[in-house]
């Protein structure tokens, strides 16, 4: 049936409201509105004005509702919602439809697992009022009923088989499964939601690690945006006071050169006129000198010569510099440029990277936004290790725990590992007991699980950094070597921080303050793991978390 379709031009329309009339009414001038619709346009506009052809009618008209109009719309009103519900009942694109619709197929509501057949709103009826089909298990409506049906039986799918993991029909018991522990599909589902139960829980625990770090990297991002900025601003600022003082000097240096060629050239200048007006003295003497050696008068020759005898003056003694010395200038440029370029080629670069810029935590408040909750995994636990409280507390016991063989399991040395693959910024807490022999190390996955060798062992290979606590003394430990550790006061709790991307790994004594007792510097090239190893009946580690 198709959907009744309504336009504004349409008779039974409302010019207001674009719907059909309700409770229609037609004023003076033979246009009909709802009653509600000209009420609300009257009161809101404040005149009396029909909303189509703008006739204005004083008084306000006394509204009543045409009955006949009223009757004519109920027609196609009826019309619309039946055809309306139709359309919904349809089973549409990806919906399941009715298995008894012949034509057009309706959606589906419920499936019978008797029957396995589907069937809509309609048809599922005789499953209500029949008494031999009441008795039939229905369920919501399914696409995948044949696959709840035995591919060797045909019989519906109704036991699982616990001993091959699989569900099986009522012959299957008696066929290839005979013997083996069977269970209902009920009481395996309830045992497997609470797997799934703890499945959902891991991955919502992942997905609020995953938001926490994706919050700190944004911060970080955060922060490296304004340390750059503030770099910039500086380094403009700096560069700016050094380009002014070399305008300044540049300056300077060309006022000095000047102001000493102006020296010189003075000096130069002087000296030059002096020996000029000498210069002149000298060719009118020797004039007179020639005059008077051809002179026939021997007394004037006689007594003039006496005053020819007096020795002339000595040429001054004046050295010129026909150059000046740019020698030392360029010496200092030379040494401001170098400076300049290692700055640039060497400081920018040792403060850059993907932390440099962000501030090393310093107080607890700092190192718990890059916390990390970590769970103990006990596939990796040794035998003598008991794990509690949700897999975060490890306890060493007298007998061994009745767990079964594993890969990763230590089976030699008291040691086990977390769950969480460690990358980027992390910090965790762990709580020990006093005077205990223990350690706390951080491993890559590939670390020896089997047997006393020393690549098992936390404190004595190239693939775990450790701290190892034994009564008073201290040590930090990494391939078979150790540094002893001096320690003032201690707590029973310690806060490790990693930086992978920076190498870093710090240990700390974590009470009202929080103190370093080690830092290494390395280069990690895996993700880590937390792990612990410790001795000693009764003595444990409790992995901390955000609020203690």
């Amino acid at each position: 049936m198709a959907e009744a379709v309504l336009t504004v031009q349409d008779p039974f329309c409302c010019p207001v409201c674009l719907d059909l009339l309700m409770d229609p009414v037609t004023i003076p001038c033979g246009h009909s509105y709802c009653l509600k619709c000209i009420n609300g346009w009257w009161d809101q506009k404040g005149l009396y004005v029909c909303p189509q052809c703008r006739e204005t009618f004083t008084p306000r008209p006394a509204l009543k509702k045409n009955t006949i109009l009223a009757e004519l719309v109920e027609a196609p009103r009826k019309t619309r919602l039946q055809a309306a519900c139709v359309a919904v009942s349809y089973a549409q694109p990806g919906e399941v439809e009715c298995d008894v619709c012949t034509e057009k197929k309706h959606k589906a509501v419920k499936s019978c697992m008797v029957c396995l057949a589907s069937y809509c709103e309609a048809h599922i009826q005789t499953h209500y009022d029949s008494p031999a089909l009441k008795k039939h298990r229905l369920v919501e409506a399914s696409v995948n009923l044949q696959e709840k049906i035995c591919s060797r039986h045909g019989k519906l799918l109704e036991i699982f088989c616990h001993t091959d993991q699989k569900l099986i029909c009522c012959l299957c018991v008696i066929d290839e499964h005979s013997g083996h522990k069977t269970v209902l599909p009920t009481a395996e589902r309830a045992e497997r939601q609470k797997q799934l139960a703890e499945i959902q829980k891991e991955s919502q625990q992942r997905i609020q690690q995953r938001e926490k770090k994706v919050r700190e990297l944004k911060q970080d991002m955060e922060s490296l945006r304004l340390s750059a900025q503030a770099a910039v601003k500086e380094s403009e600022r700096l560069l700016t006071d050094l380009i002014q003082s070399i305008e300044k000097r540049r300056s300077e240096v060309k006022e000095l050169i000047q102001a000493q060629e102006k020296a010189e050239l003075t000096l130069v200048e002087g000296l030059i006129e002096n020996l000029e007006k000498e210069l002149a003295d000298l060719r009118k003497r020797d004039g007179e000198l020639e005059k008077l050696s051809q002179t026939d008068d021997h007394i004037h020759f006689l007594q003039s010569f006496q005053s020819f005898c007096v020795p002339l003056a000595e040429l001054p003694k004046f050295m010129i510099r026909p150059q000046f010395s740019t020698e030392e200038l360029r010496k200092a440029v030379s040494g401001v440029t170098e400076q300049v370029e290692k700055f640039d080629k060497l400081q920018l670069l040792k403060s850059g990277g993907h932390s440099a810029s962000l501030a090393e935590p310093k107080t607890r408040e700092d190192f718990m936004k890059y916390f990390c909750q970590l769970t103990l995994d006990p596939n990796t636990a040794h035998h003598r290790l008991r794990l509690s409280e949700e897999n975060r507390k490890v306890t060493v016991t007298r007998q061994a725990q009745n767990a079964p063989a594993h890969p990763e399991r230590f089976d030699m040395i008291q040691q086990v590992l977390c769950k969480e693959a460690l990358s980027g910024r992390c910090y965790w807490e762990v709580e020990q007991v006093s005077q205990c022999n223990s350690t706390i190390a951080v491993a890559y996955k590939s670390v020896s699980r089997k047997g006393q060798s020393n690549e098992s062992s936390f404190e004595q290979n190239d693939k775990s950094w450790c701290f190892t606590c034994f009564k008073s003394n201290y040590f930090f430990r990494h391939n078979n070597k150790s540094i002893e550790v001096p320690v003032e006061s201690f707590s029973s709790r310690i806060g490790v921080y990693l930086d992978h991307k920076a190498g870093t790994l710090s240990f700390y004594s974590v009470s009202d303050t929080v103190t370093l007792l080690h830092r290494v510097q390395t280069t990690f090239t895996q993700p880590l793991y937390a792990g612990f190893q410790i001795y000693g009946y009764n003595n444990y580690f409790r992995i901390c978390g955000p609020n203690l």
